[in-house]
C-alpha cells in the first residue's frame, strides 16, 4: 500500500481546518495535504503538525482569487509579478512547515491568450519558480487537469506535461499525476504511471464519476494502489476527494485495501 496523504480540503470538511489535522491522524494518517496555507499563520499550522506527528507533503503555490474563479495564474501573461510574488510567498510557508514540495495549478487560459502562448508563460514561470524553490531545498510539481471540471485549463493530458517538463528541464521538477483528472481526460492509467514514472514527484487519487472515495465508481483501486507498489513508487498519494457522505463513512475503503480504520 503506498503511503496515503489526508487531502484536508476535502477530508474532514465537517470541522474546522485547524481541528482536521488531528482527526486525520486518529485515523492513522502519517501525512496530510491541501490546496493552500495563506489563511492561517504558519506557526498555528506547524504547531497542529507537531502535535499530531504529522508531516506536511504538499500544498500549492499561490493561485490567484480562487473565490472569484481564478484556478492558477501561472499561464496568465498579465500576472508574471504576482505569481513570482507568491512563489517568495509559498517558500516562506513551507520553510516553516518543513515542507519539501509545492505545486503549481497553472490555472485557465484567459481570454484573448493562444493556448501556445499561455503554454510559454506557464513554461517561464515554472523555470522561475523552480530556481528560487531549488535554492531553498524545495521541489516543485506542476498538474494536469480535466477539462470537464475546470474548462479552459491550460495544462491538461500528460502528453502537454511531458511536454512541459522537458521545456522546464530540471532535475528539481516533476509531475502531478492525479488519477482522477487523467482517468476523465485519457484512460491508460496504469500504464501512463509506469511509463512516466521517472517524472513523476505525487500522485493523488479519487474515483470516477463523482470524485469520490476507492470503490464509488469505475476506476479499480485494488489493482492500481498495488500496481503503485509493484511499480517502485515512493513517493506519497494524496486522498483528494470529496467522501460521498461524510468523511468517516466514506473513510472505510481504508479497511478494504489494507489499512485500518479509526
Amino acid at each position: 500500500m503506498p503511503k496515503l496523504a489526508a487531502n484536508l480540503s476535502m477530508l474532514f470538511t465537517e470541522l474546522p481546518f485547524i481541528e482536521r489535522f488531528s482527526a486525520a491522524a486518529n485515523f492513522g494518517f502519517q501525512g496530510v495535504e491541501y490546496l493552500f496555507p495563506y489563511a492561517f499563520d504558519a506557526h498555528e499550522i506547524k504547531a497542529e503538525l507537531d502535535r499530531n506527528h504529522l508531516k506536511q507533503v504538499l500544498f500549492n503555490l499561490p493561485a490567484g482569487d480562487w473565490d472569484a474563479g481564478d484556478r492558477g495564474i501561472a499561464a496568465d501573461p498579465s500576472r508574471v509579478d504576482e505569481f513570482r510574488a507568491g512563489v517568495a510567498l509559498a517558500i516562506e510557508y513551507a520553510k516553516v512547515l518543513e515542507c519539501d514540495q509545492v505545486n503549481c495549478l497553472a490555472g485557465i487560459v484567459p481570454d484573448g491568450v493562444s493556448l501556445q502562448e499561455a503554454e510559454a508563460t506557464l513554461i517561464e514561470n515554472l523555470k522561475f519558480a523552480n530556481d528560487a524553490l531549488e535554492k531553498a531545498g524545495i521541489r516543485l510539481v506542476a498538474e494536469a487537469i480535466n477539462t470537464r471540471d475546470i474548462p479552459g485549463f491550460a495544462l491538461t493530458n500528460t502528453q502537454q506535461a511531458l511536454r512541459v517538463y522537458e521545456a522546464v528541464g530540471s532535475d528539481n521538477f516533476s509531475l502531478q499525476y492525479d488519477i482522477y483528472h487523467m482517468q476523465i481526460m485519457e484512460g491508460d492509467i496504469a500504464p501512463t504511471l509506469s511509463s512516466t514514472l521517472d517524472k513523476i514527484g505525487h500522485i493523488q487519487l479519487a474515483d470516477n464519476p463523482g470524485r469520490h472515495e476507492p470503490g464509488t465508481g469505475e476506476l479499480n483501486y485494488h489493482f492500481l494502489l498495488k500496481h503503485i507498489d509493484d511499480i517502485g513508487y515512493q513517493g506519497w498519494v494524496g486522498c483528494e476527494y470529496k467522501p460521498a457522505t461524510t468523511t468517516n463513512e466514506g473513510l472505510k475503503w481504508l479497511a478494504d485495501y489494507g489499512q485500518n480504520e479509526e
